[in-house]
């Protein structure tokens, strides 16, 4: 063999162990990349300030949520608006989706998966305009993987399916994401309830001011008021919520029912009420009754105490009224439980007095 062709096979051998180390550095950092991989958003550079509407879940039982302005609202509960809390725990579940391995880009493993439009255990949608029929972002979230706390998810436009490092749990009711408390006041603060129907009318107030004994007005004789009954009649507007929303303008139900409620601030709050269908809805509104002027004569300095009493009275009043022109426009849907006590008769209030047992006298010695 010639030096010229022992020189080439030199050559060629030095640049195969040259390229054999390369090859082994390249696959050996993939590996390291691989294993040391950070979890990544599955959503990234999604600004919320461009999301026009948002839907929630598959057809018929789509959840439905539409910008107005800096508010969205329930298109399907007549534009009642939606929690901002909510809308920011929705938007937040799913931009804190986090992956760090890709399973599979296959369409035909999507439904094994639970990844489909039709099989997904939750669906979001972000749309640019309530008017568009193609969502810009959104999440499919689909079967619990097999080990671990996640699930596989992937993104609406996109076919690969990933782990992601937790299970997302989003709420699946419009009303979730609507705030559903109408009333919650202090029992100690309220003076009188007056319940008022085509059969009946009665008051329940407290014995005095600083007494938690509750009493009916015209006591029947020979009657006792059952206790807890008359306790869940008094404070049914401790926590008053709503199941169900719809405009008042669509009201063509008959109100035959008044639930008046007096607190010891001069409000008055009032609750005309409806039944259909096995069904109970409620109108709200609330009065501020005390009309002596708030005011401060010239050269008068009041103390801590009167000035304390003032802003109070002040800010009773306003919230009376902001009360009432928030509610006027809907009615709610409430509660059976809720229902049964604001509706109770007198009659499911009393119960016999026990009779007393005569007095037997003991015989004297004998």
């Amino acid at each position: 063999m010639s030096n010229r062709k022992l020189f080439i096979l030199a050559i060629t051998a030095a640049l195969m162990i040259v390229l054999s180390v390369v090859v082994q550095w390249h696959i050996s950092g993939r590996v390291r990349s691989i294993d040391s991989k950070q979890a990544v958003y599955l959503i990234q550079g999604l600004n919320p300030a461009n999301i026009g509407a948002i839907t929630i879940g598959q057809e018929p039982n789509t959840v439905r949520l539409i910008r107005r302005q800096n508010q969205f609202v329930a298109p399907d509960k007549d534009n009642y608006p939606a929690s901002t809390k909510e809308i920011n725990t929705l938007i937040s579940s799913c931009l804190d989706i986090r992956t760090k391995e890709l399973y599979t880009s296959d369409v035909s493993n999507h439904t094994d998966l639970g990844v489909t439009e039709e099989d997904a255990r939750y669906i979001v949608k972000f749309f640019k305009s309530d008017t568009d029929t193609v969502p810009f972002s959104g999440v499919v979230i689909g079967n619990s993987a097999e080990q671990g706390p996640g699930a596989y998810v992937r993104l609406v436009n996109n076919n690969n399916v990933y782990f992601s490092e937790e299970s997302p749990w989003i709420k699946t009711n419009t009303t979730d994401y609507m705030k559903q408390d109408i009333l919650s006041v202090k029992g100690g603060d309220i003076i009188s309830v007056d319940i008022i129907s085509s059969k009946d009318k009665y008051t329940l107030k407290k014995q005095d001011d600083d007494s938690n004994t509750i009493v009916l007005e015209n006591m029947p004789q020979g009657k006792d008021l059952k206790a807890t009954d008359v306790k869940q009649v008094f404070e049914a507007l401790t926590s008053l919520r709503f199941d169900d929303v719809m405009s008042a303008g669509k009201n063509n139900m008959k109100f035959n029912r008044q639930f008046v409620c007096r607190m010891k601030d001069s409000t008055v709050y009032t609750l005309k009420i409806a039944q259909k269908d096995n069904k109970t809805f409620i109108a709200c509104s609330a009065e501020f009754t005390d009309t002596t002027p708030v005011t401060k004569k010239p050269g008068q300095v009041d103390s801590k105490e009167e000035l304390k009493k003032k802003e109070a009275e002040l800010l009773a009043r306003d919230s009376a009224g902001k009360f009432t022109q928030k509610h006027k426009r809907w009615l709610y849907q409430i509660s059976d439980l809720k229902a049964g006590n604001i509706t109770k008769n007198i009659s499911d209030l009393l119960e016999e007095k026990p009779k007393e047992e005569p007095r037997k006298e003991t015989p004297p010695p004998t």
